[in-house]
């Protein structure tokens, strides 16, 4: 059973988005950032890709296309004055943890985490099984980690489902025509804009009007 946002030790949290690619932002925490904007408590969204790896040109012009998407994404989820920051990592080709671009990478987040006053993350979750959400989930957990900020991490749930178990929190539901029509800013990867590529499929499409967050990392 998840526990209401609201009703929880976040209900006033600071949140920062963390997204492996342009439109998980939308499909994992689109009902978290529409809440959080709303309440003026939302510290920003971060992508960590560059987005070039979803067609097979991958043209420095693929990267700004899914940058103006991305914006016009969070406008459409009530969050179009959000702080939006780019990691720029090479789409399907992330860091090892450990390395020295990784540990950069850590501590500017951890550096944005300490300058926003954030007191949670929420990124994709550990069970997805993509290579750059789950090095995006090591990268937020790395963050935290070093933020000298008592800072909460979440996963929220793209490919991969909440384990049985674990504390979760429900956040307030959004409208769901309206978390759609932020999906569909993403124009590259929803229709043939591009040409060849990768395409959301259809269960992807059909998003739940709330979403779950996985307790990752307590702050203390």
């Amino acid at each position: 059973m998840a526990q209401p946002l609201i009703a929880s030790r976040w209900a006033a949290a600071r949140w920062l988005v963390v997204a492996p690619h342009a439109d998980d932002e939308t499909l994992g925490a689109g009902a978290l950032i529409a809440h959080a904007a709303k309440h003026g408590r939302l510290g920003g969204v971060v992508y960590l890709t560059d987005g070039t790896g979803s067609h097979p040109d991958g043209t420095p012009r693929l990267a700004i296309v899914r940058k103006a998407e991305a914006r016009g994404a969070l406008r459409r989820l009530g969050a179009g004055d959000v702080r939006v920051d780019w990691l720029g990592w090479r789409d399907a080709h992330p860091h090892e943890a450990g390395s020295a671009a990784f540990r950069r990478s850590a501590a500017t987040l951890a550096g944005w985490l300490r300058d926003r006053k954030i007191d949670a993350i929420a990124v994709s979750d550990r069970l997805d099984r993509h290579c750059d959400h789950q090095a995006a989930y090591r990268l937020a957990q790395a963050a935290a980690s070093i933020a000298r900020r008592g800072v909460s991490v979440f996963g929220y749930h793209v490919w991969s489902v909440p384990a049985a178990g674990a504390r979760r929190l429900r956040t307030p539901p959004m409208p769901p025509g309206k978390r759609r029509a932020a999906l569909h800013a993403h124009r590259s990867q929803t229709t043939p804009l591009l040409g060849d590529g990768f395409r959301l499929a259809a269960r992807q499409v059909r998003m739940q009007a709330d979403d779950i967050l996985t307790l990752r990392r307590i702050a203390s």
